[in-house]
């Protein structure tokens, strides 16, 4: 793809993340960080005013579209698109006319986009499947007294957060559209077991809430991992074997393997002191471990590799489900 045809398929996927119309003041903000974040990596300038255009809606969709001549570059844009729309869970009454009108316009037919659209609501059953939706009692909505010290419980905690973190970067390395939508449910799961540990039973609500409060949302998290593929060349490239698309694809591995790192220690930090942490405590705790995190990651990278090498959306969906 050239600047003109990745501009388009961001352009798209920014679309996407607006259709619903319920994006929050902090979600937005996310956002334009982000789409700031990738011109400056990208050296495309034109990109920092790409999130005003479109949340002004001052570009059409046939604006978009038309820079996708290539039918594989037209799948592509609506493969995005449904991701980034299940990214927070199933396709709105809102996002699916927003699909519809895409599919229209890049002249998809049902059997090209139906295959697309399965795949993107089982991969939003993940998100689902990752932590209850209601609390399993009133322990939820309790304060759990800080939890004494526990030395062994406290390495396999460690190694439990690693484990996640090396899964999630490896999932950067491949090159099929679902698998930076799988990096979100994993970490919901991941929230989900730290709370459990001590003595929390969490839902999806307060475990949405807390990486809301941190900063990672789940469709900017998402917008994010897929631009950084997608500027970095590594989308729809099979076969060109691991080494050669993790030079291209090490960006996205680093902020995938961090952010996750970062995440799970925040979460054991919070419910292990019984959820007294404030909101700026939180957030700040949370940046302040990312640039650490991202350096940690170049140690794992050997094992980041391994793992992406045997990874598949069935193996995937078994490891968030088998709670």
């Amino acid at each position: 793809m050239n600047a003109d045809q990745q501009k388009a398929v961001l352009t798209i996927a920014l679309m996407a993340a607006f259709a619903d119309g319920a994006n929050d003041e902090q979600e937005r903000e996310q956002i334009r960080g982000i789409a700031e974040s990738l011109s400056g990596e990208a050296g495309a300038a034109d990109l920092r005013g790409l999130y005003q255009q479109v949340l002004l809606k001052r570009v059409s969709l046939d604006d978009a579209v038309a820079a996708l001549g290539e039918p594989t570059h037209r799948q592509l844009a609506y493969e995005m698109a449904v991701c980034v729309c299940d990214a927070d869970g199933h396709t709105s009454p809102a996002e699916r006319a927003f699909l519809d009108a895409l599919a229209a316009a890049l002249g998809l037919g049902r059997a090209v986009t139906a295959p697309v659209d399965q795949q993107g609501e089982e991969m939003a059953d993940l998100i689902d499947a990752a932590a209850p939706m209601a609390p399993a009692g009133a322990a939820a909505g309790q304060e759990v007294p800080r939890a004494a010290s526990n030395p062994a419980a406290d390495a396999e905690m460690d190694r439990s957060i690693l484990n996640y973190a090396i899964l999630n970067g490896a999932l950067e390395l491949l090159p099929q559209s679902w698998a930076s939508m799988a990096i979100i449910p994993l970490q919901i799961k991941m929230v989900y077991g730290i709370g459990k540990t001590y003595g929390h039973e969490l839902d999806q609500g307060h475990i949405r809430e807390l990486l809301a409060t941190m900063g990672v949302g789940l469709t900017s998290q998402y917008l994010e991992q897929f631009g950084r593929k997608l500027l970095g060349g590594l989308l729809g490239k099979v076969g060109g074997g691991l080494g050669r698309q993790l030079g291209k694809s090490a960006t996205s591995v680093a902020f995938s393997f961090a952010t996750t790192y970062a995440l799970g220690q925040v979460a054991r930090r919070y419910y292990g002191g019984g959820r007294q942490m404030s909101t700026e405590l939180l957030r700040d705790t949370f940046q302040n471990l990312l640039g650490p995190a991202k350096e940690m990651q170049a140690r794992y990278l050997p094992q980041i590799q391994e793992r992406a090498g045997s990874l598949d959306a069935g193996q995937i969906m078994s490891m968030v489900r088998g709670r």
